[in-house]
C-alpha cells in the first residue's frame, strides 16, 4: 500500500496551488509537492495527519487544517470508521505516553533516547518544524529588509523577524549538542543542535532586529522631515509680510536639515536623496525671491527714519533757514534711499508710494524755506531804510512829502514779510510804528 493515494494527493496539491500568491511562491509549492510525491512512490503504512501536518507546515503554516485532516481520513481509507473507538482509546493512551516521554526533562528523555528513541519523535518533529521556520522567516525578512522598496516591505520583515523569534525561543536550549541520530537519517534534518548553530541563527534576528530598527527610525524621520518641509511651503505660500516669508525659509532649511541627516543606506535614505534635489531647487529660488524683497524692505525702512526724524524736526515751525535746510536735507536722505529700490524686487511698487510721498513733503519744506529767506530780506531792507532815514532826519531837515514816501516805502518792503516766518511778529511791531509816524505827519 502506497504511503499516499491519488485522492489524498489531490485534495493536498489543490491546497498548495490556491496557497501560492505569486511567483516568489513557487519555491514552497515545490518543496511541498516533491515531499508528497515522494510519499505517493513509497510503499508502507498510509500518512497520518500529524506527519501529514509535519511534511507541510513548516514551509506552509497557513494551511488549512480541515483539508489535512480530510486528506488523512481520505488516505487511511473508509475501513477505520469501525474502529473508532479503540483507535480513540489506543490514540489517547499513546497520545499521554508520548506527552509523557517528551516533557523536558533530561531524566525522562536521556533513558528513553537510549531505549526507544522513536518515542520521542514529536518533539523531535517540533524542534525540527520549530527550527526551519526560523530560518526560512530570517531569510524571508532579509531579502524584504535589504530589497526593500516601500514602507510596507520593513513592516513585513519586521514581522517575519518576530515570527522567527517565536519559532527560535521554542527550541529547547537545554538540548543543545544532541543529534537525534535515529530521527534526522530518516526525516533529512537540516539542522544541528550545536552552540554555534543557535548562536547563529541568534545573530542572525539580532541583525535583522537591529536593521529594522535603523529602517524604522530612518522612515520616521523621512516623515517628520517631509512634514517640516510641505508645511514650510504652506507657510511661505500664506506669509503676507517679509519677516513671516524669512520664518518660512527658516522652518524649510530644517526640514531639509532633517532629511539630510537620513542614513543613505536604508530605504527612507534613498527615498530622501531622491526629494532633496527638488526641495533645494525650490528653495533657492524663494530665497533668491526673498533677498530681493528684504534688499527693498531695508532701503524702505532707512528712508523711512529719515522720514520720521524729518517730520518731528518739522513739528515747531516756523525755523530760520538753516534749519529748513536740515530738515530738506533729511528728506532727501529718504528720496534717496527709496530711488535704489531696483525695479525687479518686490518692494519696488511701495517704495514708489512712498516716494511720491516724500517728494511733495520736499517741495513744501523748500516752499517754506524760500517763504523764510524772502521775509527776512524784506525786513533787512525794512530795517536798514528806517535806520538811515532816521540819521538823515536827525542830520538834515527832509520836508514832509519825502519823510512820508520813505515811510511807505519802508512799509512796503514790511508788506513783503509773509505770516508764518520767524520774523514775522517783528515786522507786524515794526509796521505799527511806521503808520504811527505817517500818523504823526497827517495830524
Amino acid at each position: 500500500m502506497r504511503r499516499l493515494n491519488d485522492s489524498a494527493y489531490e485534495m493536498l496539491t489543490a491546497e498548495v496551488k490556491r496557497l501560492v500568491k505569486g511567483p516568489l511562491e513557487e519555491v514552497r509549492k515545490d518543496i511541498v509537492l516533491r515531499r508528497l510525491t515522494k510519499f505517493c512512490l513509497q510503499e508502507g503504512t498510509p500518512l497520518t495527519y500529524a506527519e501529514l501536518k509535519a511534511e507541510i507546515e513548516d514551509v506552509f503554516p497557513e494551511f488549512d487544517d480541515k483539508v489535512l485532516k480530510k486528506a488523512a481520513r481520505v488516505n487511511r481509507g473508509l475501513g477505520i470508521l469501525g474502529r473508532i473507538k479503540t483507535v480513540a482509546i489506543s490514540t489517547a493512551v499513546a497520545a499521554g505516553s508520548l506527552w509523557l516521554v517528551n516533557l523536558p526533562y533530561p531524566m525522562i528523555r536521556w533513558p528513553v533516547s537510549r531505549v526507544a528513541p522513536i518515542l520521542l519523535l514529536p518533539s523531535f518533529m517540533s524542534m525540527d518544524h520549530n527550527y526551519r521556520q526560523a530560518i526560512s522567516l530570517v531569510q524571508q525578512a532579509d531579502q524584504l529588509v535589504n530589497q526593500a522598496t516601500s514602507a510596507q516591505d520593513i513592516e513585513l520583515g519586521a514581522e517575519r523577524v518576530q515570527q522567527s523569534q517565536k519559532h527560535l525561543d521554542r527550541l529547547p536550549v537545554w538540548f543543545l549538542g544532541y543529534y537525534p541520530q535515529a530521527y534526522c537519517s530518516w526525516i533529512s534534518c537540516t539542522w544541528r543542535f550545536t552552540y554555534d548553530e543557535f548562536e547563529i541563527a541568534r545573530k542572525d534576528i539580532g541583525r535583522m532586529e537591529a536593521q529594522l530598527f535603523q529602517e524604522q527610525n530612518a522612515l520616521d524621520g523621512l516623515d517628520a522631515g517631509i512634514d517640516a518641509v510641505e508645511a514650510a511651503q504652506q507657510q511661505y505660500e500664506d506669509a503676507t509680510s517679509p519677516s513671516e516669508k524669512t520664518d518660512a525659509t527658516v522652518a524649510w532649511q530644517a526640514g531639509i536639515d532633517t532629511l539630510n541627516e537620513i542614513p543613505p543606506e536604508t530605504l527612507a535614505g534613498r527615498i530622501a536623496q531622491s526629494k532633496l534635489k527638488a526641495y533645494r531647487r525650490d528653495l533657492e529660488e524663494v530665497t533668491g525671491t526673498l533677498a530681493g524683497g528684504n534688499r527693498a524692505a531695508t532701503l524702505i525702512q532707512a528712508a523711512k527714519e529719515f522720514a520720521w526724524t524729518a517730520s518731528t524736526e518739522a513739528q515747531d515751525a516756523p525755523f530760520p533757514p538753516e534749519v529748513w535746510q536740515r530738515i530738506a536735507g533729511l528728506w532727501q536722505q529718504a528720496i534717496d534711499r527709496l530711488e535704489q529700490v531696483p525695479v525687479e524686487d518686490s518692494g519696488y511698487t511701495e517704495a514708489q508710494r512712498i516716494l511720491a510721498e516724500y517728494q511733495n513733503k520736499l517741495g513744501v519744506v523748500e516752499a517754506r524755506l524760500i517763504q523764510e529767506q524772502r521775509s527776512q530780506a524784506a525786513l533787512e531792507s525794512a530795517q536798514f531804510k528806517n535806520v538811515s532815514l532816521t540819521a538823515r532826519v536827525e542830520q538834515t531837515q527832509l520836508n514832509t512829502a519825502q519823510y512820508a514816501s520813505e515811510l511807505q516805502s519802508i512799509l512796503n518792503d514790511l508788506g513783503k514779510v509773509e505770516e508764518g516766518t520767524t520774523v514775522y511778529e517783528s515786522a507786524q511791531q515794526l509796521i505799527q510804528a511806521i503808520q504811527a509816524r505817517l500818523q504823526q505827519i497827517d495830524s
